[in-house]
């Protein structure tokens, strides 16, 4: 189902919902998948988002995957993911926020300044926006919080957010491969489906 965030921008995602609603039964459980780069392919239908998303559903997860609106140098892709969480936060009793490469970074951004009842980032980068540090999300946050990173990965450096992230109590955990993680969609989605089964309130 594709769904429209308010905005000003053109975002539009896909909502994914659990075999057992319907379009008219209310969402408990809702997570925002947020894509990696968008001038580099990153869209709502990437592999691992979509692996994420069934993995969630599986579990009676809601997921809506976004697409950001036109590229802005990520400012306007964080204020995106800001207006998602938004929207979300109006259709279910719990939220949360996952975000891969690019999206990972823009979700720590977002989840500082609208935050998520739990958040899960893949190979996040730390990448300064507009003046704004995603590892002083990692060092003030309230909610749960997974990071998940590549023992390989000479794309993105996650050195800071890994050690900030280690300190203050996030699941974090090494995996095998590299920034694409060829061969382990299957363990990611594992993995970020059983944090937000144990941290999203169900009720």
């Amino acid at each position: 189902m594709t769904v429209l965030i308010p905005g000003g921008r053109d975002v539009r995602g896909t909502l994914d919902r659990p075999p057992a609603l319907t379009e008219s039964d209310p969402i408990a459980r809702l997570v925002v998948a947020c894509p990696p780069h968008p001038q580099m392919g990153g869209d709502r239908h990437d592999g691992r988002l979509r692996a994420v998303s069934d993995a969630l559903t599986e579990r009676g997860i809601a997921c809506v995957r976004i697409d950001y609106g036109p590229w802005d140098d990520g400012d306007g892709e964080t204020a995106d993911v800001e207006n998602a969480i938004r929207w979300a936060k109006e259709r279910a009793h719990s939220v949360g926020l996952f975000g891969y490469s690019f999206g990972g970074t823009v979700a720590l951004l977002a989840a500082k300044r609208t935050p998520p009842d739990a958040l899960s980032v893949l190979a996040p980068g730390e990448r300064v926006i507009d003046g704004r540090d995603p590892v002083e999300t990692v060092e003030r946050n309230t909610f749960p919080g997974q990071l998940l990173y590549g023992e390989r990965d000479t794309v993105v450096t996650s050195e800071r957010i890994s050690e900030q992230a280690k300190k203050v109590g996030y699941d974090v955990q090494p995996l095998a491969g590299d920034h694409f993680f060829v061969g382990q969609q299957a363990t990611i989605a594992t993995h970020v489906g059983e944090f937000f089964d144990e941290m999203l309130p169900n009720c």
